[in-house]
């Protein structure tokens, strides 16, 4: 048995007028992980999950789940996996109950097994206490939380989810974070698409990096991050000349690997500034603020932060990742 559970080939999309959503996509995801599609909006993350789950009809390419070309046996593929899309797609005229036993029932169990899955859903997802209550009384992080569990009730190969914090607050972001981290736990494999970088780096074993729908890079997120080449990031907001105070921090901070100036300030890469005598990583900022003063520059403010995925991001396309 492989360890393979979703390939894509080639896989494109373009939509009329030409626009070109996914450009010949290849990927690969292994069984029990959770891998991640992380880019802004419009990069092509829902089109990709969108074929692979049969609502989206691709253009060129192939995209197997478990082996099985998704395109040449969508009704088999659509009994191997689970998905939670952007919008509640929770039937609002039955209760909370009433959606796990249906969807169960659409799934081919018979009524006895439909019942004793939605009772042993509800207790795993603790949803027991809302068990009766109309779906349009849930919250949107209750509503997600069973939207999951519709999703998982049948056993699927893969759980895709798009987007699936989009909207709630922290409290019930987190809570479904653990969710996915109960289920990843016990094997299941899961593809989510995500713009929020700290989702991402939290959940995703693996993930990819994808704007206007080719993948940028591609691996864990540690490697992303180390990919950068510097482990300390600088921001510094200031007034005056900024682009020859940005030469000299460049020439003369120890460990720095790159200067230049941003919207309002600079930033300054360092490697290796945690391996400094005595005063550790923060010892950078009073050299930059000695700097600043000889160059008659005023410095506002100053940040000092680790790598992120939106560094990668930042890096390889020279914009913010959430625009």
């Amino acid at each position: 048995m492989t360890d393979e559970v979703i390939r894509t080939a080639g896989l494109t999309k373009i939509y009329p007028g030409g626009v070109k959503a996914v450009d010949e996509l290849d990927l690969t995801v292994e069984r029990g992980e959770i891998f991640g599609l992380l880019g802004p909006n419009g990069a092509g993350k829902t089109t990709t999950a969108g074929m692979l789950t049969t609502r989206v009809v691709p253009t060129s390419g192939h995209a197997f789940v478990g082996g099985l070309d998704v395109w040449k046996h969508p009704a088999r593929a659509k009994a191997r996996i689970g998905v939670v899309p952007q919008t509640n797609t929770l039937d609002r005229s039955l209760t909370v109950w009433e959606n796990l036993y249906h969807h169960g029932r659409f799934f081919g169990m018979n009524a006895a097994t439909a019942r004793a899955e939605s009772d042993r859903m509800l207790d795993q997802f603790k949803l027991t206490e809302r068990a009766k209550m109309p779906v349009p009384a849930l919250s949107g992080g209750l509503a997600q939380r069973l939207m999951v569990a519709r999703a998982v009730m049948h056993r699927p190969s893969v759980l895709f989810l798009d987007e699936p914090t989009a909207g709630l607050d922290p409290q019930s972001r987190i809570a479904l974070w653990e969710i996915l981290g109960t289920l990843h736990a016990a094997g299941q494999t899961i593809l989510l698409t995500t713009h929020y970088m700290e989702e991402a780096d939290n959940l995703c074993d693996r993930l990819a990096i994808i704007d206007h729908g080719r993948i940028l890079t591609l691996g864990t997120p540690a490697e992303l991050k180390a990919s950068t080449g510097v482990d300390t990031i600088v921001m510094i907001s200031a007034e005056g000349d900024l682009t020859a105070l940005a030469e000299r921090l460049g020439r003369e901070i120890e460990g720095a690997t790159g200067a230049r100036v941003t919207d309002g300030g600079i930033r300054l890469d360092v490697k290796g500034s945690h391996r400094s005598s005595g005063e550790g990583r923060t010892g950078v900022l009073p050299a930059v603020v000695r700097l600043a003063e000889e160059h008659g520059v005023l410095v506002t403010d100053l940040t000092i932060n680790e790598p992120t995925l939106e560094t990668v991001f930042i890096d390889m396309t020279g914009k913010e990742l959430r625009e």
